[in-house]
């Protein structure tokens, strides 16, 4: 069986900023009790390693004791949550990843035009939530074309749909082309809202999938972008599925399959892919290929609430910054490492470069 590696997968630089923020909390206020507002990023991994250093993990800012720290996590967080911490004298630190608060941003800047704004997402998605809270009065949610016929819109001219960040394109093609035949003046966002990432690992699954006879999405199943993968899968002819880990796969899918393709969604950590790659080396004696289809290079700078802890407690900040860059260096030592013949088969649509 041949076993091909898409890139880009995995973390995106928005979930390096969130897990980072947590990490270096825990490095710099030793003994205190930090908590999270939400799962800090959709990956189940991921918060039970963080359970295990002592994190604790609230749904409703009354669990956060007066005072506390308190993160906000990368799908970011309405008003009225901020709002609810103030009351409680929390220490807030905002690890919401910066291409959500784009889309809050635009939120409120077209409420205060008189927008009305349709947003395009998953009404009970953390993300959705936080911005509706934003102007909610000017906000309608569309989850389908469905939900169009019963949207009320008051002025067509001023109106401009949003999207949730972690969309499949297709699905969100589909609601927005419904949108602006509903709607002909409609506005587009001044910049699209689908994040980079889950655009580059959507691309990388359409590109190589239908190639492949197989798809394995590494993600955990309230992750919106993982699940978006299988989908995307499908809708090219090659069905998918989504494990946690590697502990999760099942022999019997591998029947009649010649080559499979293993990826990650944007929360997901890279020792589970490399588990995944390592059990299907052993048990199918798989032959790997990388294929690059996206090379990406993003930096964010550190949340200002996150330096200002820091010079609270004599760190001084200045110059750091969250770097995602192209897994491939690393990925080489560690197959060298492990004795696993590995080839890279460059399909480069364009490089994604990005700053914050």
């Amino acid at each position: 069986m041949k076993l091909v590696l898409a890139n880009p997968r995995g973390f995106c630089a928005g979930v390096y900023m969130a897990i980072d923020v947590v990490d270096q909390l825990l490095d710099i206020c030793p003994g205190e009790p930090i908590f999270v507002f939400h799962e800090i990023v959709h990956n189940r991994h991921v918060v039970e390693r963080f359970r295990a250093r002592g994190v604790r993990f609230v749904e409703e800012i009354a669990e956060v004791p007066d005072g506390s720290i308190v993160v906000f996590s990368a799908h970011g967080v309405s008003p009225a949550i901020r709002e609810e911490a103030r009351a409680k004298r929390l220490a807030a630190i905002d690890a919401t990843c910066p291409l959500v608060t784009k889309v809050h941003a635009e939120a409120i800047r077209y409420a205060r035009k008189g927008f009305q704004i349709l947003l395009v997402g998953h009404r009970h998605h953390q993300e959705v939530i936080g911005t509706l809270g934003e102007a909610p009065d000017a906000i309608q949610i569309v989850e389908s074309p469905r939900d169009i016929p019963s949207l009320v819109v008051t002025d067509p001219k001023k109106l401009i749909y949003l999207t949730q960040t972690t969309l499949s394109l297709d699905d969100a093609a589909v609601i927005i082309d419904a949108l602006k035949l509903a709607f002909p003046e409609i506005k587009d966002p001044p910049a699209g809202d689908i994040c980079y990432a889950t655009t580059n690992r959507q691309t990388a699954v359409r590109a190589i999938a239908p190639s492949c006879d197989l798809v394995l999405v590494v993600g955990s199943a309230n992750s919106s972008n993982s699940v978006r993968l299988t989908e995307i899968a499908a809708n090219v002819g090659t069905p998918a599925r989504l494990i946690d880990d590697a502990s999760e796969i099942d022999p019997k899918w591998f029947a009649g399959v010649e080559t499979l393709l293993v990826t990650a969604g944007a929360s997901a950590p890279e020792d589970l892919v490399r588990g995944v790659i390592q059990a299907l080396v052993t048990r199918c004696g798989a032959e790997v290929e990388q294929h690059d289809i996206r090379h990406e290079a993003v930096e964010f700078g550190l949340p200002g609430t996150l330096k200002a802890a820091m010079r609270d407690r004599g760190i001084d900040p200045s110059g750091r910054r969250i770097v995602r860059g192209d897994d491939g260096a690393a990925m080489r030592e560690w197959f060298e490492k492990e004795g696993i013949g590995f080839r890279t088969v460059d399909m480069t649509v364009r490089g994604e470069t990005m700053s914050g």
